[in-house]
């Protein structure tokens, strides 16, 4: 195939990748850039056979390449059509895991194949593998956390655990370097992934459920970063491109992650919430004698009477798969002349914009979606505001008390609303392991329950009135 042709095609499916990422800006557009962005990928699939000549090697090559395909395609449209959108989270930890590990596998082979690899081959295939492992197995460590298969979600510790990441990462340099000035000794490549394979285990481990969201914006980050590795490698333009595309918008997305949660990426890395202080006041201390409880009824007649609701869903929402009863709530309240609107915050739920994928499934409109700083001034206006399995995103502590482990985190002003209704199953903490003083300030009702259930009583009840 011509050489500027091909040049021409990779071109053309590196503007239609960032036309996809521009069209995932927007939910409006955000099936279309999907499919702009896995039209890109195709045509770069197609001139890469051609480019390779893969398409002149007979049946036998032919036929090795089809099978993958159709393995692939098989899998993933298994996984898209099967999966629970609850269940997001981990489909995109599993996602991020597959690119690291294409990327390591194809680093290596092509590592093996050179007769004479250059120094910059050779140095490309050390930082994919050293990536790409790391990114492998800390994203299937991500997933089980997140379903809690075999470890729990919460952060795993143990004595000498930074000293063992950094004898590692001095080991993955030293066995990297051996490689870069022996390019023969491809065997010590397979040593290498195996180091970044272990560091990417005890790099996730640390890591609770609640910070899940810094930790799947970053592995998105590394398999980007891995690919244009491997790009280096195989001197495919379209692969660096692409590979830095998702790199930068990952690290990028890391950042608002952490800003949201006033965390620094070692904090959350290390699975460490300021863990040098810890509040005022216990759970007892906060909640003795003091937690007003309510029925869905008596909730019900609040609603009757508001003008304005404002929605606060949390994790319990994507528990208790809440959002299609929550949509026709919202349904019924505005049929009753009620404004409502979803006050959303950048790191509710166990994945970057959780809450924005489960509410979109839901179809509710995404106009109604509001971002904390644009939904914060008007709390004061808010008849009811109805917190459904939040808890760290709504403690007022964080502006309160210098000394709680969220202090200074950015949160939703729910305890500015006339009133509040907080549905949980208990009064147990969130992931900053503290007690929140919103679920008994004097504006605030507690309704126990699981959050699909609560809502639907409260649609039976607003019915019945």
């Amino acid at each position: 195939m011509n050489s500027a042709l091909i040049n021409f095609s990779y071109l053309v499916a590196s503007i239609l990748f960032i036309l996809g990422i521009k069209g995932l800006t927007n939910p409006r557009t955000a099936a279309r850039g999907n499919l702009i962005g896995a039209s890109g990928m195709l045509l770069a699939v197609i001139t890469t056979l051609a480019d390779r000549q893969v398409f002149g090697a007979g049946l036998e090559g032919l036929t090795v390449i089809l099978v993958g395909v159709l393995i692939g395609a098989g899998l993933g449209t298994t996984l898209a059509l099967k999966i629970q959108m609850t269940a997001m989270p981990q489909m995109v930890a599993l996602l991020n895991g597959f690119g690291g590990g294409a990327s390591t596998l194809v680093a290596g082979a092509a590592l093996f194949d050179a007769s004479q690899p250059t120094v910059q081959m050779t140095i490309a295939a050390v930082v994919s593998g050293m990536i790409g492992g790391v990114t492998f197995f800390g994203s299937l460590i991500a997933f089980d956390k997140l379903q809690e298969l075999i470890l729990p979600g919460r952060p795993i510790h143990f004595p000498g655990q930074q000293i063992i990441n950094l004898l590692l990462a001095v080991a993955a340099v030293g066995v990297g370097a051996m490689i870069v000035m022996d390019p023969t000794a491809t065997h010590l490549y397979w040593v290498l992934v195996l180091i970044a394979s272990v560091s990417g285990v005890l790099l996730t481990i640390p890591i609770g459920g609640a910070d899940m969201p810094v930790a799947i914006a970053l592995l998105n980050s590394y398999s980007g970063l891995a690919a244009a590795s491997t790009g280096f490698v195989l001197e495919n333009n379209v692969l660096i491109i692409t590979g830095s595309l998702v790199g930068a918008s990952g690290l990028i997305l890391t950042r608002i992650m952490c800003k949201a949660m006033n965390r620094s990426l070692g904090n959350v890395l290390t699975g460490a919430i300021n863990p040098n202080v810890a509040g005022e006041f216990s759970a007892d201390e906060v909640y003795a004698g003091r937690v007003k409880s309510a029925g869905a009824e008596e909730v019900a007649m609040l609603f009757d009477a508001a003008r304005r609701v404002v929605i606060v869903p949390g994790y319990g929402l994507a528990v208790s798969q809440a959002q299609h009863a929550v949509r026709d709530l919202a349904t019924l309240l505005e049929s009753k002349n009620t404004e409502v609107d979803f006050a959303i915050h950048p790191v509710a739920g166990r994945m970057p914009g959780h809450m924005n994928v489960l509410l979109a499934e839901a179809d509710v409109n995404y106009d109604k979606l509001r971002e904390m700083d644009d939904i914060n001034p008007t709390f004061p206006q808010t008849d009811v505001a109805l917190v459904i399995g939040a808890n760290d995103v709504v403690n007022p502590v964080a502006q309160t008390d210098p000394s709680s482990p969220i202090a200074g985190m950015p949160i939703l002003e729910v305890n500015n609303a006339r009133t509040v209704v907080v549905i949980k199953r208990s009064l147990s903490p969130g992931f900053a392991g503290i007690p929140n003083p919103l679920f008994v300030a004097d504006n605030t009702l507690m309704l126990f329950s699981d959050g699909k259930k609560a809502i639907l009583d409260l649609i039976a009840a607003i019915k019945d009135m």
